[in-house]
């Protein structure tokens, strides 16, 4: 009798995903405001300084430094510049009243905000007391001082987010290069589900699954092909597999991923192609499969990944797998999550053999509290949740550990 092979770390399982993930050469054009969330296929470079030319920071009155030595300066306003407006040259012994963002005039070095000084009406006009002696450069932003021209701004593989997009913006970037959209056919196995809205038969279950996953997916900018619930037949399950291959890049299945009479998603999968079958040191989620599925009609294969059918351990292994290698199917090269150092305020007494992913929530003392009840099956949990703690294996949690936190919003995008 063969010994049973050992489970997989988390980590050993993930770099087998990365390092199989071949990423999407494709790319397409869009418009900067219709890119908020794609992939950027190539580098961006500025073509021009930001700021474009030396402006103020404040709203007061720009003024020769040396002018304002004496802290009680009085000076005759010469000019108004408002922001997107040229002022004329400086002269000595004169002021221009300014605002944020307005060019520097040419002649003054310096801006005074306007509450250190105090407005007046003179013989000859409008005067100002500058009851402060400025240093030549305050409140003066510089041209380049954020971007300089020729600098790259954006990198290759980065996700855009709202923040990339005004940047791109800022230097004048119409449209971005993205990578095509990945294409995602999701499935759901079993006989006993249902979907809301229908009446459920004894046994049944609501299709839970096909939310989350669908969700996930959409967070993450994935082109879904949805062929819904299977019946729990080989031959559905295999035609299933074909129809999914033939448009799509990446197959993800839910259920029936264990080696029942009544899983049909292995021999299916091993049928149309190749699989790996695992066994994960993780809890929630132990069972995995990977594996890829032959597309007849054009050649090549979509890959292929099976989650576990209890909607937590499917929540999770999606996160901790999924996720990952769909960000590097698209070209991101940094896909892990970050995990910060926070304080627990329960006991875990008892140990576990795997690497567990507890539910858990930031209360208002700055720690993190347990859900009760971490069983695969309490979806609650992932709503009142904010995230999970990454607990080794063969380790206990005392109030006031420091653990490992993954935010639930660095994982779900």
């Amino acid at each position: 009798m063969s010994e049973p092979k050992p489970m997989l770390s988390v980590a050993e399982a993930l770099d087998f995903l990365l390092t199989s993930a071949q990423k999407i050469t494709e790319t397409e054009t869009l418009a900067t405001l219709d890119a908020n969330g794609r992939v950027l296929a190539v580098a961006q470079e500025s073509q021009l300084n930001v700021p474009p030319v030396d402006n103020t920071s404040m709203d007061g009155y720009a003024v020769r430094a040396a002018d304002c030595a004496s802290g009680e300066a009085v000076l005759r306003v010469s000019q108004r510049i408002p922001a997107g407006h040229v002022g004329q040259p400086l002269e000595a012994g004169c002021a221009a009243r300014i605002f944020t963002g307005a060019m520097i005039p040419q002649g003054a070095d310096a801006v005074v905000m306007q509450e250190v000084c105090v407005a007046s009406k003179g013989a000859d006009g409008d005067l100002v007391t500058v009851k402060h002696a400025p240093v030549s450069g305050e409140w003066i932003r510089r041209a380049g001082e954020d971007i300089r021209a020729g600098s790259t701004i954006l990198t290759a593989g980065q996700r855009l987010r709202a923040q990339e997009l005004g940047l791109a913006a800022s230097v004048g970037l119409a449209q971005l290069p993205v990578v095509r959209k990945l294409r995602v056919a999701v499935f759901f196995t079993g006989d006993e589900l249902a979907m809301p809205g229908e009446v459920l038969k004894p046994g049944a279950i609501y299709n839970s699954n096909r939310f989350t996953l669908r969700g996930l997916l959409e967070n993450l900018g994935c082109e879904i092909s949805d062929f819904g619930i299977v019946p729990d037949t080989l031959a559905a399950t295999r035609d299933t597999l074909r129809r999914a291959a033939a448009e799509n890049d990446l197959i993800i299945t839910s259920g029936g991923v264990s080696v029942g009479e009544e899983d049909h998603i292995k021999p299916a999968v091993e049928a149309e192609g190749h699989l790996n079958m695992w066994q994960i040191a993780v809890k929630p989620g132990k069972p995995l499969a990977f594996g890829e599925v032959n597309r007849s009609a054009k050649g090549g294969t979509a890959y292929f990944l099976g989650l576990p059918g209890n909607p937590v351990s499917s929540f999770v292994t999606f996160m901790l797998f999924v996720r990952p290698f769909i960000l590097r199917l698209q070209g991101v090269e940094n896909v892990a999550p970050k995990a910060y150092p926070m304080r627990a305020d329960f006991n875990l007494n008892k140990a576990d053999k795997r690497n567990e992913f507890l539910r858990a929530k930031i209360n208002e003392q700055g720690g993190l509290d347990l859900f009760p009840n971490q069983s695969s099956g309490v979806l609650t949990s992932t709503v009142w949740g904010d995230g999970l703690i990454d607990h080794p294996s063969g380790k206990t949690i005392a109030a006031g550990d420091t653990v490992r936190f993954i935010s639930f919003s660095d994982l779900m995008y």
